[in-house]
């Protein structure tokens, strides 16, 4: 049964420095193109080998930070501190996870308001009754 599993991950690691080395190619490409360079395959290959290391480099550092705080999920703040030395790419970092902070709240309120009229509820604007002129006056 191990031998399956261990099979069965060597194939999951094949595809994805494929994947890996399919993507440096096209970016090369585009590079070239627009820089009006070329780059050999053995240059190419260098380059995939070194993103595919840096991304395992990368995923045993999270594994590491996320451990260090008594967790086992790995958080954007985790990122963000794998993201320290560049100052660009924390500052893109950081712009993302506000946006998708954002857009995760706005859709919750969204749902909130669906589910709530959906089940006949009513948001607390609606909920208040009118207060009538005969009601009103006689408050006076």
């Amino acid at each position: 049964m191990e031998a399956a599993g261990d099979e069965q991950r060597v194939l999951l690691e094949q595809r994805l420095r494929a994947a890996v080395h399919y993507t440096a190619g096209c970016l090369c490409q585009d590079v070239a193109e627009d820089k009006g360079m070329r780059f050999s395959k053995q240059a190419i290959a260098a380059i995939a080998e070194i993103t595919f290391r840096q991304c395992e480099n990368f995923a045993r550092d999270l594994e590491m930070f996320a451990r260090h705080a008594k967790r086992s999920t790995v958080t954007t703040e985790d990122v963000k501190l794998l993201a320290r030395r560049s100052n660009s790419l924390l500052k893109y970092i950081t712009q993302k996870s506000e946006e998708l902070t954002s857009n995760t709240m706005e859709q919750k309120e969204k749902k909130k308001k669906k589910s709530s009229a959906a089940k006949g509820g009513r948001t607390s604007e609606e909920q208040e009754a009118p207060v009538s002129e005969s009601e009103d006056s006689s408050m006076a």
